[in-house]
């Protein structure tokens, strides 16, 4: 974290995940990473990239995770509470009236065309931060090959994500410890 931006408020921690959560309808992590790192910059891009890392290990949702770890890392367990609850607000209500208007209309056809619209744009959103988010990987040969291989493992082969994330990370751990970048 910048020494010019001080620690969030556990209000802020609230208001700045709240607001993810309104816009992130759909998927919140291009969200989260812009406010956590672009706007608020409470993290850096590669502190960012490492803690959503780690949260990809524990159980649980990556996003939710990194909003309970952010909220902890400077709030402790208020700041952990606030956050995900911040999170969490808006889109369950959200999805709870679009979920009765759904079933509704869900047989007109100009609402299925906008679903499909929906989800292109969500996916080319998620592309681009994924970009973003590999950008600390940039120069560092070793890391993008291991970002590769799992991509390979999980994307094109499909192996199973339970079994081969164990796998990839010991192997990337061993890998990046004996030829540090």
């Amino acid at each position: 974290m910048s020494e010019a931006h001080p620690a969030p408020s556990v209000f802020d921690l609230f208001a700045g995940f709240f607001t993810v959560g309104v816009l992130g309808f759909g998927g919140v992590l291009p969200w989260a990473r812009r406010m956590i790192v672009d706007r608020r910059q409470w993290l850096t891009q590669s502190e960012f990239t490492e803690m959503l890392g780690l949260c990809q290990f524990l159980p649980g949702g990556n996003i939710m995770n990194v909003t309970i770890a952010l909220g902890a890392r400077f709030q402790g367990v208020a700041g952990a509470v606030a956050s995900l609850l911040g999170l969490m607000t808006a889109p369950v209500a959200i999805v709870i009236v679009l979920g009765i208007v759904y079933d509704r209309y869900a047989g007109y056809p100009p609402v299925h065309r906008a679903f499909v619209a929906l989800s292109a744009a969500a996916a080319a959103y998620m592309l681009s931060t994924a970009w973003k988010i590999a950008s600390p990987l940039r120069g560092r040969p070793l890391a993008i090959a291991v970002a590769a291989c799992t991509f390979v493992a999980i994307a094109v082969l499909r192996l199973p994500l339970q079994a081969a994330m164990p796998v990839l990370a010991i192997a990337s751990t061993l890998l990046l410890w004996r030829f540090p970048a």
